[in-house]
This record gives structure tokens, C-alpha cells and sequence, in this order.
């Protein structure tokens, strides 16, 4: 049983802090790796909780393995998202405020395939075109990196 599985047992849905990585992987065209969650079956960043021990980067890292079968050279590390901007309310119940270091990936090894069972597919997306059905999160994590502009 995971960290947050474990806390998710004695806290029931109630609003936890979690802090976590997400992994911006970009191809040759400068498009976006993202996934189509099994959760809330629309698309998001690669990432997700840190586990007890872990760095950020370790994190990236580890996700981006799981959910992507990617490994990378190196990790840069964009900038941290935190705050009411950040709250998440799951399909199910479960609420979230993300403390979210956002991290682009370097040297990126291997092709895209699922690993878990928290994807249903992966696919990269051109950032001058809408994203449907995209996750608020990942919305707001991309426009205010500037890899996505706002509509006006």
C-alpha cells in the first residue's frame, strides 16, 4: 500500500496537500507528451505524489519511468506551482491542494508506452492547437509556463 493510499485510509476524501513532480517531455516538433488518465479520463502531464524519501527530481524520475516507460538524462526544473490555483477535486471525491514542481526532461531515452494502470494512452500534442478534454490542472500548469497562450 502506497503513502498517500495509506492516508487516503484514514482521512477518507477530505482535502490533502500533496507534493508531487510532473515531467514535461517535448519530441523534435516541440510537442507535449501527455496522457489520457484512467481516473478522470482526460489528458496530463506525466508526474504525480512524491513517495516518503524522495527528492523531486527523484520523483520526476520515477514517474516518468511508471506512467511512461522514458527514462532521461537530466531533469530541468521549470518552476514550483502551489496555492488555491493548484486544488484538484478527483472524479471520486478525493481533494487535493498540489504542491507541483514542474520539470522538463532532457536527453529523454526510449519510446512512449504505458506502464501502469494509471494511463490509457499517450500521445503528443502540438501546443499551438487546442487540447481537448484537457485536465485543469495541466491547463494551468502549461499556460503558466507559456507553453500554451489563454484564449482571449
Amino acid at each position: 500500500m502506497g503513502y498517500i493510499t495509506e492516508l487516503r485510509t484514514i482521512l477518507g476524501s477530505r482535502p490533502l496537500i500533496l507534493t508531487g513532480s510532473c515531467v514535461l517531455v517535448f519530441n523534435e516538433q516541440g510537442h507535449v507528451l501527455l496522457q489520457k488518465r484512467t481516473d478522470s479520463l482526460d489528458w496530463g502531464t506525466i508526474g504525480g505524489s512524491m513517495e516518503l524519501g524522495e527528492s523531486l527530481e527523484e520523483t520526476a524520475a520515477r514517474e516518468l519511468y511508471e506512467e511512461a516507460g522514458l527514462r532521461a538524462g537530466a531533469y530541468r526544473l521549470i518552476t514550483v506551482f502551489s496555492g488555491q490555483d493548484m486544488y484538484y477535486r478527483y472524479p471520486h471525491g478525493d481533494e487535493i491542494y498540489n504542491v507541483m514542481a514542474v520539470y522538463e526532461a532532457l536527453d529523454v531515452e526510449g519510446e512512449p508506452q504505458i506502464m501502469d494502470d494509471e494511463g490509457l494512452e499517450l500521445r503528443y500534442f502540438d501546443l499551438s492547437q487546442p487540447i481537448p478534454e484537457i485536465n485543469p490542472i495541466t491547463a494551468y500548469v502549461l499556460q503558466n509556463t507559456g507553453y500554451i497562450k489563454m484564449p482571449d
